[in-house]
């Protein structure tokens, strides 16, 4: 059984807001990667048994080399449970030779409605043991601060 890391954040959204921005391409590419990095979506099939590729690409890939390339991260990502507006769960494997990012991580993404809008909870489950606990960690927190930033300021509450 591999580790297990986690991130939540309240978002000043409704869940239907937040669970759609989930689910759009578009936005995906734009809020998913974390501070220091740029994605590109390759694939997308928004269903549960389709997924997506998205190809991450490091800013400065001098300080955060990639698992895919010098500079990239590659992740294929399955859809495995779609449960509007509640909740998201992904599968990601990332296209890397070192064995220590080999394995599947389950990346579940709990929508709960609170006063203030929506508590998105993200609980990875499997993460691969080249993927540091600190580093995951503080990247799923500024997925979820660029995804509140992206619904907050898309006037769609």
């Amino acid at each position: 059984m591999g580790r297990t890391d986690r991130a939540s954040r309240v978002i000043a959204a409704s869940p239907a807001t937040v669970y759609d921005a989930l689910l759009d391409r578009e936005s995906v590419e734009a809020w998913l990667p974390p501070d220091g990095m740029r994605g590109r979506i390759e694939h997308w099939d928004p269903r549960p048994g389709g997924g997506f590729r998205i190809v991450l690409t490091y800013l400065d890939p001098a300080d955060s080399p990639g698992k895919s390339s010098a500079a990239t991260d590659v992740v294929d990502v399955g859809f495995a449970a779609l449960v509007p507006p509640e909740r998201v769960v992904q599968q990601a494997v990332f296209e890397a030779d070192d064995p220590s990012f080999a394995g599947t991580m389950t990346m579940s993404w709990q929508l709960t409605p609170t006063g203030g809008g929506t508590e998105v909870t993200v609980t990875a489950t499997d993460v691969p043991p080249g993927i540091s606990q600190a580093d995951h960690e503080a990247g799923i927190a500024s997925s979820l601060a660029n995804l509140a930033s992206y619904v907050e300021t898309s006037g769609r509450h």
